[in-house]
């Protein structure tokens, strides 16, 4: 499962992200492919996982529990960051989704933010999906629930965050303690999954947009600016 942890304060919004994906799945690094949007590209489906506008409106999606992968029937769950992208404000973007059929999609959590706020969309394949406003401080999404201390990667990694300026998020990235269920950098892979690359994004109300990339485990591989 992949992890977003979001902290919204009053100077702006940081984002710490893994992707955790199967290792056979193809994908580019982040660059431009569709115009005014910069993110990574799923090569199966043409989708993608997280990516930013021209606008500063950020956009990352996440499998729910149990439903990795495609599905025949069902749409690309890589195309609903592009839709939230298409629009200039996060508030903006998750209204627009608001009439979304789920049931045309595998279950997903889909995160959309800005400089000022960040929504939680989550759709279980049936109905409209569930918007939620998230509130200000730290937060941590997987494959449920925000902050669901049920989830062992919740519990055990939250805590630590919530503990460690942003300034410092990049090394938590890097943990690839506890068990299986606990860890948040799935390195070395198991059974052909595991973390493939991380995110680290900068969304100040003053000031310049920052994004920092890492290509495969964050323990082996180190993070670099992204220019765009």
């Amino acid at each position: 499962m992949c992890s977003i942890i979001l902290h919204i304060a009053a100077d702006g919004v940081f984002i710490a992200a893994n992707r955790d994906e199967m290792l056979n799945r193809a994908w580019d690094a982040p660059a431009e492919y569709w115009p005014g949007i910069f993110g990574g590209r799923d090569r199966l489906a043409g989708g993608t996982w997280a990516a930013l506008n021209r606008y500063g409106v950020f956009a990352a999606l996440l499998n729910r529990e149990g439903t990795l992968g495609p599905e025949a029937g069902k749409r690309s769950r890589g195309t609903l960051p592009l839709r939230a992208l298409a629009l200039e404000e996060a508030a903006t973007a998750a209204n627009s989704l608001a009439g979304l059929d789920t049931s045309q999609y595998r279950s997903f959590n889909l995160v959309i933010a800005d400089a000022t706020s960040a929504f939680l969309l989550y759709g279980q394949e049936q109905g409209q999906p569930h918007i939620a406003q998230l509130d200000a401080g730290v937060t941590m999404i997987t494959s449920g629930a925000p902050n669901d201390m049920k989830i062992p990667r919740i519990a055990r990694h939250l805590p630590r965050f919530r503990a460690t300026p942003v300034s410092e998020w990049a090394r938590l990235l890097t943990d690839n303690s506890g068990s299986r269920a606990e860890q948040l950098n799935l390195s070395p892979p198991n059974k052909g999954f595991g973390t493939v690359c991380s995110l680290l994004v900068r969304l100040p109300k003053a000031g310049i947009i920052q994004q920092w990339f890492a290509k495969g485990a964050t323990n082996i591989e180190p993070f670099t600016p992204l220019d765009w």
